[in-house]
């Protein structure tokens, strides 16, 4: 089979497209053709050697895909060969075929394209773990989603109004701003300005009132991070995503005390790995959600895997708006 291979870590210029064995399923695992993978941010941590949990090399990258399952192992009763599944590993989805448990293998809806399925994958799964089981939105809060254009912010911004809340959306652009405003988001702030931690908090106010917000969803860290913190309501819950602004923020306790705010860690992983079970109801909600048109992954664009550079470096350079994933034949 076809896999993008790391042999050393390093920049994506160095990752090689070669052959591979092809695996084989276990007791309990699935074995599945893919068809298209999902490029996320961590991945390129995975890639450079900068990620928290990095395989012996030579290993294939890649956290989330989408195919057709070719074999099962022993034991494996929730999905049969022929199937259109998605599924979520560690690492492994840049390849023809991948090997995945069967408790994180989900049968896909006949109306989701291998690409949607592919982009529906972490970055759903991690903006709905974020707002309802670490944030625990109640109906008709507002929830603030930095880096709203992004793969778990426009995520976050879909599933948010698809619960019924106001969804105030932090962007850097006027286009992300029109990519969030026609996927859900009712405010727009932009970051892109001057004195920003003045700006955010009065372009949030404007929006919905000196209360502030009940839910942030932050994705992004650094500056962004800093100046939607000051806009938190009284009781309000911040979920710390990722940092992909490079630099990891610092809160000072005192003012969690005095604001009663809970700030919040997610690791998503995690669930994938230790409450599979719970994943999958979420999965299913998701697939739910999609059938009635209430969300829909924004694929950018698809690449073949041929041209992995050209894929990486878009989300490298944070250029891309929603999503963008490979194509694998």
């Amino acid at each position: 089979m076809k896999a993008l291979l790391v042999r050393e870590h390093g920049p994506i210029e160095s990752l090689t497209l070669a052959e591979a064995p092809d695996p084989q399923p276990k007791a309990g695992e699935v074995l599945v053709e893919v068809r298209a993978a999902s490029i996320n941010f961590p991945d390129l941590l995975v890639i450079g050697g900068t990620y928290q949990k990095l395989p012996p090399r030579p290993f294939s990258p890649g956290k989330d895909f989408a195919g057709v399952v070719a074999a099962v192992g022993e034991g494996v009763t929730l999905c049969k060969p022929g199937d259109r599944v998605t599924a979520q590993i560690e690492y492994g989805a840049y390849a023809g075929k991948c090997v995945v448990r069967e408790a994180n293998c989900h049968v896909i809806p006949d109306s989701m394209s291998f690409a949607d399925a592919a982009a529906m994958g972490l970055t759903y799964l991690t903006a709905h773990f974020s707002l309802v089981e670490r944030a625990r939105y109640q109906p008709g809060e507002v929830v603030l989603v930095n880096g709203a254009a992004g793969g778990v912010g426009l995520a976050a911004v879909q599933i948010a109004k698809a619960l019924g809340a106001t969804v105030v959306a932090s962007v850097s652009s006027e286009e992300k701003a029109a990519l969030a405003k026609a996927n859900g988001a009712d405010h727009i702030v932009r970051t892109d300005v001057p004195d920003i931690r003045e700006s955010f908090r009065k372009q949030v106010y404007d929006a919905v009132g000196k209360r502030g917000v009940d839910i942030i969803v932050d994705p992004v860290g650094g500056d962004v991070f800093d100046a939607s913190f000051r806009t938190i309501a009284w009781s309000g819950r911040v979920v710390v995503v990722g940092f992909a602004e490079g630099r990891i923020p610092q809160v000072k306790a005192g003012i969690l005390l005095v604001k009663n705010i809970s700030l919040i860690g997610l690791q998503w992983s995690d669930y994938r790995d230790r409450e599979p079970q719970k994943v999958r109801a979420v999965q299913q909600e998701l697939f739910r959600l999609y059938e009635e048109g209430k969300i829909k992954p924004h694929v950018m664009a698809a690449y073949p895997i041929e041209e992995h550079q050209k894929a990486l470096a878009v989300v490298r350079d944070r250029k891309v708006v929603g999503k963008v994933v490979l194509l694998i034949d």
